[in-house]
């Protein structure tokens, strides 16, 4: 089994994202011992952001980027809420893995996934409350645009939410117990 660790915050030792992430990998081997992991960070290694001569296809260094993703049966992100969405590296490599004719096609009935068969693990953070129902939700970009990225390749991805991190010690305490809870009750398959 081969699993693709992505971790994408600028935050370091400090990323709530990166220590969920960690464990999540961190189960799933202990679940799944002879998984085999390729880590990628995109705060330490970004990648560049597509301009009009680096439109996403399929060759040179973003061929390795997609066929990271292609070759994994798992794929673990590391997804903090920057400005309300996603982090611009995070974007960036989404960017690389959303190619017609490879994680999905147009065709007669409109777009299909053909990502599929693939598990996608998502650590979500946010410092405040972006939850339905929450004064702030119309604000939330991060986790919607993720279930959209991922389903419109056909994936339904698994999320680990701590939110409210910003809101006191005992907020980012308990969100932290929270989502740490939720990772130990993963399952390998």
């Amino acid at each position: 089994m081969k699993l693709l660790h992505i971790d994408s915050s600028i935050t370091g030792g400090n990323s709530v994202s990166r220590q969920l992430t960690a464990g999540i990998v961190g189960q799933l081997r202990q679940a799944e011992p002879g998984v085999v992991v390729t880590y990628r960070d995109l705060a330490e290694e970004p990648l560049e952001h597509l301009t009009l001569t680096r439109m996403p296809q399929a060759d040179g260094a973003n061929r390795v980027v997609l066929d990271e993703f292609l070759d994994a049966d798992i794929v673990v992100v590391g997804a903090p809420m920057y400005n309300f969405t996603v982090p611009s590296q995070l974007k960036a490599w989404i960017d690389r893995i959303l190619i017609a004719g490879e994680t999905f096609r147009y065709g007669a009935q409109g777009v299909e996934g053909l990502a599929g068969g693939k598990r996608v693990i998502v650590a979500l953070s946010r410092g405040g409350f972006y939850g339905a129902g929450t004064p702030a939700a119309a604000l939330e970009h991060l986790e919607t645009y993720l279930r959209g990225v991922f389903g419109f390749i056909g994936v339904t991805p698994e999320l680990i939410i701590a939110e409210g991190l910003q809101a006191g010690p005992e907020h980012r305490e308990s969100a932290l117990a929270a989502a740490s809870d939720a990772v130990s009750r993963l399952k390998a398959a």
